[in-house]
Parts: structure tokens; sequence; C-alpha cells
């Protein structure tokens, strides 16, 4: 197992669907979850770089894909949030088909159930 030196995670570029990112070229880990889970502080506190992908208490600050390289080959991507956010409905329905393409991410049903079982309507 190789060690990753993950305070060398640099930002490659941003997305605004699938059809925009480079070549997949190796290992890729995403971080999906609702609007303001902590997607990007989690990224950041990995990375220890605080900074590194742009945090907000507002919900929907995330509104593109963005790719992070560790090393060559091996990426972090920072999803746009889904559920609640303060961003017009369209906005939204551009979100989900963007992440339609994802492997494992087809939709987000409004009133789906999340990871804790609980129904959301937001």
């Amino acid at each position: 197992m190789t060690n990753w030196n993950y305070q060398l995670t640099h930002f490659v570029t941003s997305a605004p669907d699938i059809r925009h990112l480079p070549a997949d070229t190796g290992i890729e880990v995403a971080f999906a979850g609702r609007s303001n889970a902590g997607k990007s502080s989690a990224l950041n506190t990995l990375t220890n770089q605080k900074n590194l992908a742009r945090t907000s208490k507002t919900p929907g600050r995330t509104q593109l894909i963005n790719l992070f390289e560790v090393a060559e080959g091996k990426r972090l991507v920072d999803l746009p949030g889904y559920g609640y956010a303060q961003v017009p409905e369209e906005m939204k329905i551009k979100w989900q088909r963007a992440l339609g393409g994802i492997p494992g991410k087809t939709s987000v049903p409004e009133g789906s159930r999340g990871a804790d079982g609980h129904t959301s309507s937001a």
C-alpha cells in the first residue's frame, strides 16, 4: 500500500458536468451528500488545508464538480450537494442531470431517505 501526502493535494479544475472533466486516468474518490453536509470541509480536513475547497455556511455554495489531485492518477472529487440549497430550481435540476452519469449516483428524488434513514422533503 502506498502512503500519499495529502498535504500536497492541489486544485485541478472545475466542471459544470462530467462531460467537461479530464479523462479518467486513475483512482477518484468522490465526496457526495446533501447540501451543507460538510463535504468541502471534510476534504479540507483530510488534506490539512483550510482553503483548498471553498466552504460556506450557505447551502449550495459548491455549484461545480471540483477535482483535486493527491498524486498522479489519484484524485479527490468535491461534488455539489443535493437537497436543500439556496439556488434557483433550474440550477438544482441541472446538478441532478450532471450527477446522473456518475456511477452509483443516478438520481436523488425529493423525499428520498438519507444515510440516517430519515426522509427529507427539501
